[in-house]
């Protein structure tokens, strides 16, 4: 099924849910323990792919991701589904292949926490 977003893109981090700001400047900063805070302890993401599953290795997907990079982000759009589904598209721009990518982030939020996170390319 297709979702559709209930309001139109807006750049402001003054819409997205407090746990989802929280992460999102925490994962940007590279501080991946204050991002992981953010999470339930049965939490799943999944980027390029690959599934890490718990806070345990989600926090040590999050201190390795990138890190063989520099790179900048810069929040670009934000979409809410409804009160538990939001996406955040950022633009990182460094030193990997290709220079500049676009990634949506795609939150689950469950009582008020990230229950899974779906990083795709937009």
């Amino acid at each position: 099924m297709t979702q559709r977003p209930d309001t139109s893109p807006d750049t402001s981090t003054d819409t997205l849910p407090t746990t989802v700001r929280e992460f999102m400047t925490a994962h940007t900063a590279h501080d991946a323990a204050t991002a992981v805070a953010c999470t339930s302890d049965d939490v799943v993401v999944v980027d390029q792919g690959e599934t890490f599953r718990g806070r345990d290795r989600v926090l040590s997907f999050l201190r390795s991701a990138g890190s063989e990079f520099e790179y900048t982000t810069e929040q670009i759009g934000a979409h809410r589904f409804d009160t538990d589904h939001w996406v955040v598209t950022v633009r990182l721009e460094g030193t990997f292949p290709g220079g500049v990518a676009d990634l949506d982030y795609h939150f689950t939020l469950q009582e008020g926490l990230v229950a899974e996170l779906v990083i795709a390319n937009h």
